[in-house]
Protein backbone atom coordinates (compact mmCIF):
# COMPACT_ATOMS: atom_id res chain seq x y z
CA UNK A 1 0.00 0.00 0.00
CA UNK A 2 1.74 3.21 -1.68
CA UNK A 3 1.02 5.98 1.01
CA UNK A 4 2.81 9.88 0.88
CA UNK A 5 4.95 11.23 3.04
CA UNK A 6 2.64 13.43 5.04
CA UNK A 7 0.13 10.27 5.38
CA UNK A 8 3.58 8.39 6.74
CA UNK A 9 4.19 10.76 9.17
CA UNK A 10 0.31 10.98 10.48
CA UNK A 11 0.22 7.08 10.85
CA UNK A 12 3.69 7.12 12.66
CA UNK A 13 2.46 9.86 15.32
CA UNK A 14 -1.17 8.85 15.60
CA UNK A 15 -0.92 5.09 15.61
CA UNK A 16 0.43 2.75 19.31
CA UNK A 17 3.02 1.53 17.00
CA UNK A 18 6.54 2.83 16.47
CA UNK A 19 8.92 2.94 14.40
CA UNK A 20 12.58 1.63 14.84
CA UNK A 21 15.01 3.92 16.44
CA UNK A 22 18.67 3.49 17.63
CA UNK A 23 17.94 6.11 20.57
CA UNK A 24 15.07 3.69 22.19
CA UNK A 25 17.79 2.10 24.62
CA UNK A 26 18.64 5.64 25.09
CA UNK A 27 15.51 6.90 25.74
CA UNK A 28 14.70 4.08 28.30
CA UNK A 29 17.88 5.44 30.32
CA UNK A 30 16.72 8.54 30.50
CA UNK A 31 13.66 7.37 32.05
CA UNK A 32 15.72 5.20 34.43
CA UNK A 33 17.51 8.40 35.75
CA UNK A 34 14.86 10.83 35.53
CA UNK A 35 12.94 8.71 38.30
CA UNK A 36 15.86 8.04 40.39
CA UNK A 37 16.27 11.74 40.22
CA UNK A 38 12.59 11.93 41.57
CA UNK A 39 13.03 9.57 44.49
CA UNK A 40 16.28 11.12 45.25
CA UNK A 41 14.82 14.98 45.22
CA UNK A 42 12.56 13.94 48.15
CA UNK A 43 13.66 16.33 51.32
CA UNK A 44 14.95 14.02 53.65
CA UNK A 45 14.50 15.51 57.99
CA UNK A 46 18.03 15.08 59.65
CA UNK A 47 16.68 15.02 63.29
CA UNK A 48 20.28 14.12 64.68
CA UNK A 49 21.02 17.29 66.40
CA UNK A 50 18.54 18.73 68.33
CA UNK A 51 18.26 22.72 67.46
CA UNK A 52 17.47 24.84 70.75
CA UNK A 53 16.80 28.47 70.42
CA UNK A 54 18.91 29.46 73.47
CA UNK A 55 17.38 32.94 75.18
CA UNK A 56 20.01 34.98 77.34
CA UNK A 57 18.07 37.28 80.49
CA UNK A 58 17.59 39.64 78.49
CA UNK A 59 15.76 37.92 75.74
CA UNK A 60 18.17 37.92 72.93
CA UNK A 61 18.31 34.44 71.54
CA UNK A 62 22.80 33.39 71.83
CA UNK A 63 24.61 29.95 71.46
CA UNK A 64 25.04 27.59 73.65
CA UNK A 65 28.78 25.70 73.70
CA UNK A 66 27.24 22.46 72.27
CA UNK A 67 25.98 24.77 69.68
CA UNK A 68 29.02 26.37 68.83
CA UNK A 69 30.95 22.82 68.25
CA UNK A 70 28.26 21.52 66.71
CA UNK A 71 26.93 22.95 63.21
CA UNK A 72 23.69 22.08 62.51
CA UNK A 73 23.07 20.40 59.11
CA UNK A 74 22.13 22.22 56.22
CA UNK A 75 18.63 22.68 54.84
CA UNK A 76 19.58 22.31 51.09
CA UNK A 77 19.73 18.83 48.45
CA UNK A 78 20.98 17.49 46.00
CA UNK A 79 21.52 14.74 43.68
CA UNK A 80 25.19 15.31 42.62
CA UNK A 81 28.32 14.99 44.40
CA UNK A 82 30.68 17.77 44.30
CA UNK A 83 33.55 17.68 42.35
CA UNK A 84 36.52 17.94 44.89
CA UNK A 85 39.76 19.18 43.23
CA UNK A 86 43.21 16.92 44.04
CA UNK A 87 45.32 19.89 44.56
CA UNK A 88 44.61 19.99 47.98
CA UNK A 89 45.84 17.56 50.20
CA UNK A 90 45.21 16.35 54.04
CA UNK A 91 48.24 16.67 56.30
CA UNK A 92 49.43 13.97 58.61
CA UNK A 93 51.09 15.43 61.07
CA UNK A 94 49.17 18.27 61.86
CA UNK A 95 45.65 19.76 61.60
CA UNK A 96 44.12 22.69 61.08
CA UNK A 97 41.42 22.21 63.68
CA UNK A 98 41.36 23.93 66.56
CA UNK A 99 39.01 23.88 69.61
CA UNK A 100 39.24 27.08 70.68
CA UNK A 101 37.89 28.40 67.10
CA UNK A 102 34.48 26.18 68.26
CA UNK A 103 34.28 26.91 72.10
CA UNK A 104 34.97 30.95 71.30
CA UNK A 105 33.81 31.53 68.38
CA UNK A 106 37.24 32.62 66.85
CA UNK A 107 38.79 31.66 63.41
CA UNK A 108 40.79 28.36 63.20
CA UNK A 109 44.54 28.62 63.06
CA UNK A 110 45.87 29.39 59.64
CA UNK A 111 44.16 30.05 56.68
CA UNK A 112 43.63 26.11 55.62
CA UNK A 113 40.43 24.28 55.56
CA UNK A 114 39.73 22.63 58.66
CA UNK A 115 39.02 19.09 59.35
CA UNK A 116 35.35 20.32 60.43
CA UNK A 117 34.94 21.52 56.69
CA UNK A 118 35.94 18.80 55.28
CA UNK A 119 33.82 16.81 57.05
CA UNK A 120 30.27 18.76 57.68
CA UNK A 121 29.00 19.08 54.14
CA UNK A 122 26.39 21.44 53.68
CA UNK A 123 24.18 18.96 51.24
CA UNK A 124 22.94 15.66 51.40
CA UNK A 125 24.23 13.56 48.69
CA UNK A 126 23.46 10.48 46.82
CA UNK A 127 25.75 7.89 45.43
CA UNK A 128 24.80 6.27 41.66
CA UNK A 129 23.25 3.02 41.68
CA UNK A 130 25.80 0.43 41.88
CA UNK A 131 24.01 -2.22 40.31
CA UNK A 132 21.45 -2.67 37.28
CA UNK A 133 18.01 -2.82 37.54
CA UNK A 134 16.11 -5.83 36.64
CA UNK A 135 14.70 -4.04 33.52
CA UNK A 136 17.82 -2.68 32.40
CA UNK A 137 20.03 -5.22 30.88
CA UNK A 138 23.91 -3.89 30.37
CA UNK A 139 25.38 -5.62 27.45
CA UNK A 140 28.79 -5.16 28.29
CA UNK A 141 29.41 -7.72 30.89
CA UNK A 142 33.56 -7.42 30.30
CA UNK A 143 34.25 -4.05 30.28
CA UNK A 144 37.67 -2.64 31.55
CA UNK A 145 38.19 -1.09 34.83
CA UNK A 146 38.48 2.63 32.67
CA UNK A 147 35.38 1.91 30.77
CA UNK A 148 33.44 0.81 34.14
CA UNK A 149 34.26 4.55 35.41
CA UNK A 150 33.28 6.21 31.78
CA UNK A 151 29.80 4.47 32.08
CA UNK A 152 29.73 5.40 36.03
CA UNK A 153 30.29 9.19 34.53
CA UNK A 154 27.54 8.77 31.94
CA UNK A 155 25.40 7.91 35.06
CA UNK A 156 24.98 4.51 33.56
CA UNK A 157 24.66 1.38 35.86
CA UNK A 158 27.31 -0.82 36.50
CA UNK A 159 28.23 -3.98 38.14
CA UNK A 160 31.61 -3.42 39.83
CA UNK A 161 30.94 -7.15 41.25
CA UNK A 162 33.53 -8.82 39.10
CA UNK A 163 36.27 -6.68 39.96
CA UNK A 164 37.71 -8.97 42.67
CA UNK A 165 41.39 -8.37 42.63
CA UNK A 166 42.59 -5.51 44.90
CA UNK A 167 44.55 -4.18 41.83
CA UNK A 168 41.38 -3.99 39.64
CA UNK A 169 39.73 -1.93 42.31
CA UNK A 170 42.39 0.78 42.76
CA UNK A 171 42.18 1.33 39.35
CA UNK A 172 38.58 1.69 39.50
CA UNK A 173 39.01 4.45 42.49
CA UNK A 174 42.34 5.83 40.62
CA UNK A 175 40.26 6.04 37.01
CA UNK A 176 37.35 7.99 38.88
CA UNK A 177 39.69 10.10 40.78
CA UNK A 178 41.34 11.73 37.63
CA UNK A 179 38.52 12.22 35.82
CA UNK A 180 37.37 14.48 38.90
CA UNK A 181 33.56 13.18 39.14
CA UNK A 182 32.21 13.29 42.38
CA UNK A 183 29.39 10.69 42.26
CA UNK A 184 32.07 7.79 40.29
CA UNK A 185 34.19 7.96 43.04
CA UNK A 186 31.60 7.69 45.83
CA UNK A 187 30.20 4.76 43.88
CA UNK A 188 33.71 2.91 43.83
CA UNK A 189 34.73 4.12 47.35
CA UNK A 190 31.32 2.17 48.23
CA UNK A 191 32.01 -0.71 46.59
CA UNK A 192 35.59 -0.80 47.76
CA UNK A 193 34.04 -0.32 51.67
CA UNK A 194 32.16 -3.48 51.39
CA UNK A 195 34.35 -5.67 49.38
CA UNK A 196 38.02 -4.86 51.32
CA UNK A 197 38.76 -5.00 54.92
CA UNK A 198 38.83 -1.87 56.57
CA UNK A 199 43.12 -2.20 56.88
CA UNK A 200 43.09 -2.37 53.47
CA UNK A 201 40.78 0.16 52.80
CA UNK A 202 42.57 2.72 55.14
CA UNK A 203 45.90 1.93 53.76
CA UNK A 204 44.83 2.35 50.31
CA UNK A 205 43.40 5.58 50.72
CA UNK A 206 46.59 7.29 52.76
CA UNK A 207 48.35 7.99 49.93
CA UNK A 208 45.08 9.11 47.47
CA UNK A 209 44.42 12.42 49.63
CA UNK A 210 41.52 13.36 47.11
CA UNK A 211 39.49 9.69 47.50
CA UNK A 212 40.53 9.92 51.18
CA UNK A 213 38.55 13.54 51.23
CA UNK A 214 35.37 11.66 49.79
CA UNK A 215 35.99 9.02 52.06
CA UNK A 216 35.68 10.82 55.11
CA UNK A 217 32.87 12.86 53.35
CA UNK A 218 30.80 9.91 52.99
CA UNK A 219 31.57 8.13 56.45
CA UNK A 220 30.44 11.75 57.82
CA UNK A 221 27.29 11.68 55.69
CA UNK A 222 26.60 8.09 56.89
CA UNK A 223 26.91 8.62 60.66
CA UNK A 224 29.39 5.94 60.68
CA UNK A 225 31.26 7.51 63.76
CA UNK A 226 32.62 4.61 64.77
CA UNK A 227 34.41 3.83 61.15
CA UNK A 228 35.60 7.21 61.08
CA UNK A 229 37.05 7.33 64.78
CA UNK A 230 39.14 4.38 63.00
CA UNK A 231 40.18 5.93 60.20
CA UNK A 232 41.43 9.07 61.80
CA UNK A 233 43.53 7.15 64.24
CA UNK A 234 44.95 4.98 61.54
CA UNK A 235 46.20 8.33 59.60
CA UNK A 236 48.11 9.22 62.76
CA UNK A 237 45.19 12.27 63.16
CA UNK A 238 44.64 11.56 66.63
CA UNK A 239 43.46 15.54 67.77
CA UNK A 240 41.08 15.40 65.28
CA UNK A 241 40.01 11.95 66.96
CA UNK A 242 39.79 13.04 70.07
CA UNK A 243 37.69 15.95 68.82
CA UNK A 244 35.43 13.89 67.11
CA UNK A 245 34.73 11.76 69.94
CA UNK A 246 34.41 14.83 72.22
CA UNK A 247 31.81 16.12 69.83
CA UNK A 248 29.46 12.51 70.99
CA UNK A 249 28.53 15.05 73.91
CA UNK A 250 26.23 16.55 71.95
CA UNK A 251 23.99 13.36 71.46
CA UNK A 252 24.29 13.16 74.96
CA UNK A 253 20.55 14.69 76.58
CA UNK A 254 20.68 13.99 80.26
CA UNK A 255 23.21 16.86 81.68
CA UNK A 256 24.58 14.84 84.53
CA UNK A 257 25.73 11.64 81.84
CA UNK A 258 26.72 14.61 79.77
CA UNK A 259 28.83 15.86 82.74
CA UNK A 260 30.52 12.30 82.96
CA UNK A 261 31.14 12.12 79.57
CA UNK A 262 33.32 15.43 79.27
CA UNK A 263 35.30 14.18 82.03
CA UNK A 264 36.24 11.26 80.35
CA UNK A 265 36.97 13.82 77.93
CA UNK A 266 40.17 15.42 79.37
CA UNK A 267 42.02 12.63 78.78
CA UNK A 268 41.72 12.56 75.03
CA UNK A 269 45.03 13.63 73.77
CA UNK A 270 44.21 17.16 72.51
CA UNK A 271 46.92 19.97 72.09
CA UNK A 272 47.37 22.18 75.63
CA UNK A 273 45.20 24.74 74.39
CA UNK A 274 42.61 22.49 73.44
CA UNK A 275 42.32 20.28 76.58
CA UNK A 276 42.49 23.42 78.97
CA UNK A 277 39.09 24.19 77.08
CA UNK A 278 37.54 21.12 77.92
CA UNK A 279 38.49 21.30 81.10
CA UNK A 280 36.88 24.54 81.03
CA UNK A 281 33.78 22.77 79.41
CA UNK A 282 33.35 19.90 82.06
CA UNK A 283 33.79 22.59 85.03
CA UNK A 284 31.54 24.97 83.74
CA UNK A 285 28.44 22.75 82.98
CA UNK A 286 29.57 20.93 86.19
CA UNK A 287 28.67 24.33 88.00
CA UNK A 288 25.64 24.46 86.07
CA UNK A 289 24.10 21.79 87.18
CA UNK A 290 24.94 22.98 90.95
CA UNK A 291 23.41 26.03 90.56
CA UNK A 292 20.33 25.19 88.39
CA UNK A 293 19.10 22.58 91.04
CA UNK A 294 19.09 25.19 94.18
CA UNK A 295 17.47 27.72 91.76
CA UNK A 296 14.67 25.71 90.67
CA UNK A 297 14.32 24.61 94.39
CA UNK A 298 14.13 28.07 95.47
CA UNK A 299 12.10 28.83 92.53
CA UNK A 300 9.54 26.48 93.55
CA UNK A 301 9.22 26.92 97.30
CA UNK A 302 9.06 31.02 96.83
CA UNK A 303 12.23 31.78 99.47
CA UNK A 304 13.80 33.75 96.45
CA UNK A 305 12.18 36.79 96.00
CA UNK A 306 14.35 37.87 93.16
CA UNK A 307 12.66 34.83 90.89
CA UNK A 308 8.81 36.34 91.83
CA UNK A 309 9.82 39.26 90.97
CA UNK A 310 12.05 37.85 87.57
CA UNK A 311 10.43 35.09 86.86
CA UNK A 312 13.79 32.72 84.96
CA UNK A 313 12.73 32.48 81.31
CA UNK A 314 15.02 29.70 80.46
CA UNK A 315 17.61 27.01 82.56
CA UNK A 316 20.89 27.87 82.70
CA UNK A 317 22.02 24.08 81.71
CA UNK A 318 24.41 24.15 78.33
CA UNK A 319 24.89 28.12 78.50
CA UNK A 320 28.09 29.72 77.08
CA UNK A 321 30.32 30.67 80.20
CA UNK A 322 29.14 34.82 79.41
CA UNK A 323 25.45 33.96 78.92
CA UNK A 324 26.35 32.39 82.76
CA UNK A 325 27.89 35.06 83.90
CA UNK A 326 24.83 37.42 82.45
CA UNK A 327 22.40 35.19 85.35
CA UNK A 328 24.57 35.08 88.32
CA UNK A 329 24.91 38.55 88.22
CA UNK A 330 20.91 39.03 87.58
CA UNK A 331 20.08 36.48 90.19
CA UNK A 332 23.28 36.78 92.46
CA UNK A 333 25.37 40.02 92.43
CA UNK A 334 25.84 39.92 96.20
CA UNK A 335 26.53 37.06 97.14
CA UNK A 336 30.15 36.11 98.46
CA UNK A 337 32.81 34.70 96.52
CA UNK A 338 32.71 31.64 98.06
CA UNK A 339 29.31 30.67 96.44
CA UNK A 340 29.58 29.00 93.32
CA UNK A 341 26.68 31.59 92.01
CA UNK A 342 28.88 34.57 93.07
CA UNK A 343 29.28 36.28 89.60
CA UNK A 344 33.43 36.97 91.26
CA UNK A 345 33.31 33.67 91.84
CA UNK A 346 32.63 32.47 88.24
CA UNK A 347 35.57 35.55 86.92
CA UNK A 348 38.04 34.43 88.70
CA UNK A 349 37.79 30.84 88.08
CA UNK A 350 37.55 31.31 84.30
CA UNK A 351 39.75 33.62 83.89
CA UNK A 352 37.10 36.51 82.58
CA UNK A 353 38.29 39.71 81.04
CA UNK A 354 37.46 43.01 83.27
CA UNK A 355 35.63 44.26 79.67
CA UNK A 356 33.60 41.21 79.35
CA UNK A 357 32.67 41.25 82.99
CA UNK A 358 31.79 44.83 82.89
CA UNK A 359 29.51 44.33 80.32
CA UNK A 360 27.61 41.52 81.42
CA UNK A 361 27.11 43.76 84.46
CA UNK A 362 26.21 46.72 83.08
CA UNK A 363 23.75 45.02 80.95
CA UNK A 364 22.26 42.75 83.64
CA UNK A 365 21.91 45.99 86.18
CA UNK A 366 20.47 47.93 83.85
CA UNK A 367 17.97 45.01 82.99
CA UNK A 368 16.96 45.34 86.89
CA UNK A 369 16.97 49.51 86.29
CA UNK A 370 19.27 49.08 89.61
CA UNK A 371 20.98 52.31 88.91
CA UNK A 372 22.75 53.05 91.82
CA UNK A 373 24.40 49.07 91.04
CA UNK A 374 24.98 50.61 87.95
CA UNK A 375 27.18 53.71 89.18
CA UNK A 376 28.84 51.81 91.62
CA UNK A 377 30.27 50.13 88.49
CA UNK A 378 32.02 53.19 87.32
CA UNK A 379 33.26 54.38 90.67
CA UNK A 380 36.74 54.20 91.20
CA UNK A 381 39.25 56.38 93.91
CA UNK A 382 42.64 58.16 92.24
CA UNK A 383 45.98 58.04 94.73
CA UNK A 384 44.58 61.19 96.41
CA UNK A 385 41.66 59.36 97.43
CA UNK A 386 39.16 61.80 95.06
CA UNK A 387 36.07 59.13 93.70
CA UNK A 388 36.12 59.55 89.81
CA UNK A 389 34.06 57.47 87.07
CA UNK A 390 36.25 54.92 84.76
CA UNK A 391 34.91 52.68 82.12
CA UNK A 392 37.24 49.93 80.56
CA UNK A 393 34.04 50.63 78.08
CA UNK A 394 33.95 53.95 75.56
CA UNK A 395 30.90 56.14 77.23
CA UNK A 396 29.41 55.77 73.91
CA UNK A 397 28.84 52.50 74.11
CA UNK A 398 27.87 52.76 77.90
CA UNK A 399 25.16 55.22 76.83
CA UNK A 400 23.93 52.96 74.30
CA UNK A 401 23.88 49.87 76.60
CA UNK A 402 22.10 52.41 79.08
CA UNK A 403 19.52 53.45 76.39
CA UNK A 404 18.55 49.80 75.38
CA UNK A 405 17.54 49.35 79.02
CA UNK A 406 15.18 52.31 78.91
CA UNK A 407 17.69 54.12 81.30
CA UNK A 408 16.00 57.63 82.95
CA UNK A 409 17.05 60.52 81.11
CA UNK A 410 18.72 61.61 84.27
CA UNK A 411 21.00 58.74 83.95
CA UNK A 412 21.49 59.14 80.50
CA UNK A 413 22.68 62.98 80.82
CA UNK A 414 25.41 61.25 83.73
CA UNK A 415 27.06 59.24 80.89
CA UNK A 416 26.75 61.38 77.95
CA UNK A 417 28.71 64.18 79.49
CA UNK A 418 31.38 62.39 79.99
CA UNK A 419 31.95 61.26 76.15
CA UNK A 420 35.25 62.87 75.40
CA UNK A 421 34.69 63.70 71.58
CA UNK A 422 33.11 67.10 70.80
CA UNK A 423 31.02 66.41 68.30
CA UNK A 424 29.63 62.48 69.36
CA UNK A 425 28.89 63.87 72.33
CA UNK A 426 26.43 66.53 71.17
CA UNK A 427 25.14 63.94 68.46
CA UNK A 428 24.41 61.90 71.63
CA UNK A 429 22.55 64.14 73.17
CA UNK A 430 20.83 65.35 70.60
CA UNK A 431 19.40 61.42 69.86
CA UNK A 432 18.79 60.85 73.60
CA UNK A 433 16.89 64.38 73.84
CA UNK A 434 19.44 65.56 76.96
CA UNK A 435 18.74 69.32 76.14
CA UNK A 436 21.20 70.78 78.78
CA UNK A 437 23.90 68.98 76.78
CA UNK A 438 22.36 70.01 73.85
CA UNK A 439 22.93 73.80 74.98
CA UNK A 440 25.69 73.84 76.82
CA UNK A 441 27.33 72.38 73.87
CA UNK A 442 26.15 75.81 71.88
CA UNK A 443 26.64 77.88 74.06
CA UNK A 444 30.39 76.78 74.72
CA UNK A 445 30.25 76.71 70.49
CA UNK A 446 29.08 80.45 70.79
CA UNK A 447 27.37 79.01 68.10
CA UNK A 448 24.00 80.82 67.65
CA UNK A 449 21.98 80.22 64.86
CA UNK A 450 22.01 75.92 65.85
CA UNK A 451 20.50 77.37 69.57
CA UNK A 452 17.66 79.06 67.56
CA UNK A 453 17.04 76.11 65.69
CA UNK A 454 17.31 73.82 68.58
CA UNK A 455 15.21 76.20 70.58
CA UNK A 456 12.31 74.95 68.29
CA UNK A 457 12.32 71.67 68.72
CA UNK A 458 12.17 72.12 72.39
CA UNK A 459 8.42 72.02 74.37
CA UNK A 460 7.23 75.28 74.37
CA UNK A 461 7.05 77.33 77.61
CA UNK A 462 9.87 74.32 79.07
CA UNK A 463 12.83 75.41 81.57
CA UNK A 464 14.77 74.41 78.39
CA UNK A 465 13.32 77.25 76.14
CA UNK A 466 13.61 79.82 78.70
CA UNK A 467 17.28 78.71 78.91
CA UNK A 468 17.60 79.18 75.43
CA UNK A 469 16.18 82.22 75.32
CA UNK A 470 18.60 84.03 78.13
CA UNK A 471 21.34 82.62 76.35
CA UNK A 472 20.28 84.59 73.04
CA UNK A 473 19.95 87.73 75.18
CA UNK A 474 22.85 87.75 76.99
CA UNK A 475 24.97 90.55 75.48
CA UNK A 476 28.17 89.60 77.28
CA UNK A 477 28.13 86.15 74.75
CA UNK A 478 30.46 86.95 71.85
CA UNK A 479 28.55 84.91 69.14
CA UNK A 480 30.34 83.62 65.97
CA UNK A 481 27.60 84.18 63.75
Amino acid sequence: MNRSKGEEEDYWNSSQSRAFTFEDDEDDLTKLKESRLAVNSIKLTDDDEDEWERVNWSGEPVGSISRLVGETAASSQRTDFPKVSSESSLNKSSSGLSLSALFRGKPSRGSYPTFIESIEPSTRLFAPELRPRPHYKDFAGDLSPEETVQRLQLGKSVAMERFRSLQDKLLLLDYAVSGNDGNAITAVLIFMKRTLSKEVLFRELESRPTALRHFIHLLTETHEQRLLLDLLRALGRVEDAALLQYKEHLNISDENKRRDFLKSCISLPFSAEDAALVQDHYTLLERQIIIEAADSQAEKSGKGSVFQKFPRKASILNMPLITTLYYCVYYHYHESEGSYSSPSNLRQTFKVSEKQFFISALSALSKLKSWSEVDSLFSSKSWLGFSRKKSPLSYSRVVDILHKNSAPSSVLVQYVSLVEDPEQRLSLAQKHKCHDIVINTFRDLKDRQMLVQYRDKVERGSDEERKITDLLNNSQIRWKN
